[in-house]
């Protein structure tokens, strides 16, 4: 096992103006360590990091199959996506085809998160709906997975709904972390978020990537389907579909709020997780990049989309240069 340092700084000039600590944990599929930086036992919210594992119950039930569905709902169904045309047609295609129409997803409307999809809204005049809200794949297919089951989709948010509570057993499963021991909380988008320590974070992406890899049916589905849409995972602009693509799929990385993030390299059979301790999504990226590149899973020579996420430049007022935002080491 190796220590690594992937904290990030804030320069002006030649001095560091602030320091953000990153906690991360890599592991194999068995548990065992390989790598960490500070707290691998650092508990927190997994966040949106979770999508995969709460589309699994659904996968793994059949009902999926049931509907006229392919690997782009999938891909939706676990995208932390950027509010773009193509991610809000494919959301509102899918609760049609459920009979069910926006106001039936439970995440509230918001801004989208990718330029691109910013710049079309304002351009055409739009006001954002619920079907932009970057969960609005999940929400729809929860509401599947709650109408093929015969469950109320009404509620089917709360905690104590089959549906939250099959994620819960989802989670537990992969994690290695007993569902009692799992505290849970309401995401941003209003579903239940779970607590977990990195290191069960990290256990669960290398169990889920080396699972796909040796041909688990379920597993399989979701890395084929993210490989084959990554645009549909986040975006033009979005890191996780950035990296999916410079990494030619090698990597499967999601994104959570609040500077946490899980990344499976399945081809290795190995997950990591990381947290940025102040939640600063500036470190976040470029914190994830850095730890590819101590596992060697990134070359030390960065292709220029990931080079530029690596290290980005702190403009003043007048456009001119002043710092940047990179590694401390």
């Amino acid at each position: 096992m190796k220590s690594i340092d992937i904290d990030i700084v804030a320069t002006r000039g030649p001095a560091v103006e602030s320091t953000h600590r990153v906690h991360a944990a890599v592991v194999d599929a068995t548990g065992a360590l390989i790598a960490q930086a500070h707290d691998v036992n650092f508990v927190t919210v997994w966040r949106s990091c979770a999508k995969p594992f709460q589309l699994l119950p659904f996968l793994e039930s059949g009902e999926l199959d049931a509907l006229d569905w392919d690997a782009r709902e999938i891909a939706l169904a676990c995208a932390s996506h950027g509010g773009e045309p193509e991610h809000v047609a494919l959301a509102a295609d899918m609760l049609e085809r459920l009979g069910l129409e926006e106001g039936d997803l439970a995440c509230g409307p918001h801004e989208p998160l990718s330029r691109r999809g910013a710049r079309l809204m304002l351009q055409s005049g739009e006001r954002p709906t619920r079907l932009h809200n970057n969960c609005s794949g999940k929400h729809a297919a929860m509401l599947a997975h709650a109408l093929r089951k015969g469950w109320p989709t009404l509620g089917y948010e709360q905690d104590a709904h089959p549906v939250q509570q099959s994620a819960l057993a989802s989670v537990a499963q992969w994690s290695g972390v007993p569902a009692d021991r799992i505290a849970r909380s309401v995401d941003g988008c209003g579903v239940s978020a779970f607590s977990l320590p990195l290191r069960a974070m990290a256990l669960a992406f290398a169990r889920f990537g080396a699972a796909g890899e040796r041909g688990d049916e379920s597993p399989a589905r979701i890395l084929a389907a993210l490989r084959a849409n990554p645009f549909l995972l986040g975006g033009t602009d979005r890191f996780d579909t950035v990296l999916l693509e410079e990494t030619g799929g090698r990597v499967i990385a999601k994104v959570g709020a609040e500077g946490v993030h899980s990344i499976a390299v399945p081809e290795q059979g190995i997950g990591a997780a990381i947290k940025v301790a102040d939640g600063a999504p500036r470190a976040q990226h470029p914190a994830v990049i850095r730890l590819l590149q101590h596992l060697a899973v990134l070359p030390a020579s960065l292709s220029p989309r990931l080079a530029a996420i690596l290290e980005t430049p702190i403009l003043n007022t007048r456009g001119t240069v002043v710092g940047a935002v990179r590694p401390a080491a």
